[in-house]
């Protein structure tokens, strides 16, 4: 029996990842553009033409969104790698986990088996991550390795694959790029704006500093746009797409519970990367639902165990 709504999550997780690859470019010429208009008020004595110096800008820009987008595409894996301190896992290493991966992959219908990291820390968490079926990888932290039973990691696993499954990884891969290159592209406008500002001694500067505030505040806006593009309801999809291959929900349910007491992975310090883990490892746990939830990358665990509980 086919996964539930599979086809219907890879239709609206590829819609929203070329939408995201629309998006991206029209932002980031938009904030150059805003960045000329904010540097023309403060030269009007030099008479900067902000729309031409737009023009004359557009193809640096393009060119620099093009090599950073390419590197980070092509090298996506060993950035995350790093960012989540995760490294290879060898069959001999650990003969269960590779069983667990090989014998859920083939139950799914996989063309080939995703790649096994581990990541060397006590706490329990995991990860799915990778464009294709050459870069699909399952990452799992020693702790939830060591401290789940058989059919919990085997749920956790299954959960992990239906991520890769449904091409939440792939969307989640394009957000971490375009959020790491739009974050950098925002402050090197703020520091232009700020450097501006700082060399005026005029009345302007209450109006530029108003101007650096909005700045910030769409920047803001848009890295959590960004954000919402990836559902929170994928969370959801994956674990039914997890207890359906494994026809156990409470074994998830059993799995997710252990998680929650302690997610939290050391090496993870952007926000960007944290939203890839089955719990994020950094934000604060709320039992139930909230205003600030609302603005969480996952939805509360206790939401989730219920619902696995109830099947």
């Amino acid at each position: 029996m086919k996964y539930v709504g599979l086809q219907s999550q890879i239709w609206k997780n590829n819609t929203r990842s070329i939408l995201l690859l629309i998006l991206f470019p029209l932002v980031m010429f938009a904030l150059v553009m805003i960045f000329w208009l904010i540097y023309g008020a403060y030269n009007a004595e030099a008479e900067i033409d902000p729309v031409n110096e737009f023009l004359r800008t557009i193809p640096w820009v393009a060119a620099g969104v093009i090599i950073w987008f390419s590197i980070a595409w092509f090298s996506h894996s060993s950035m995350i790698n790093k960012a989540t301190g995760s490294r290879p896992l060898e069959r001999k290493e650990n003969k269960r986990v590779y069983n667990l991966v090989e014998n859920l992959a083939i139950a799914s219908g996989m063309k080939k088996m995703p790649a096994i990291n581990i990541i060397e820390d006590d706490s329990l968490n995991a990860y799915a991550s990778g464009i294709s079926n050459k870069t699909y990888t399952i990452s799992l932290s020693r702790g939830i390795i060591d401290k789940l039973d058989d059919d919990e990691l085997q749920a956790v696993i299954a959960h992990e694959m239906t991520h890769i499954r449904n091409r939440d990884v792939r969307l989640l891969i394009i957000s971490v790029i375009f959020v790491g290159i739009f974050a950098f592209a925002t402050q090197a406008l703020l520091r232009g704006t700020l450097y501006g500002a700082g060399r005026r001694r005029d009345g302007k500067n209450g109006i530029s500093m108003l101007l650096i505030l909005l700045l910030a505040a769409a920047g803001w806006f848009l890295t959590t746009l960004f954000r919402f593009a990836l559902s929170r309801r994928r969370e959801y999809l994956a674990d039914a797409g997890a207890a359906e291959l494994t026809h156990k929900p409470s074994a998830l349910a059993s799995a997710l519970r252990k998680v929650s007491g302690d997610p939290r992975i050391e090496a993870v310090k952007r926000k960007d990367v944290a939203q890839m883990f089955i719990e994020n490892p950094g934000e604060k746990k709320k039992k139930k639902a909230s205003f600030s939830s609302l603005f969480a990358t996952h939805p509360p665990i206790q939401e989730r165990i219920q619902i696995l509980e109830q099947m």
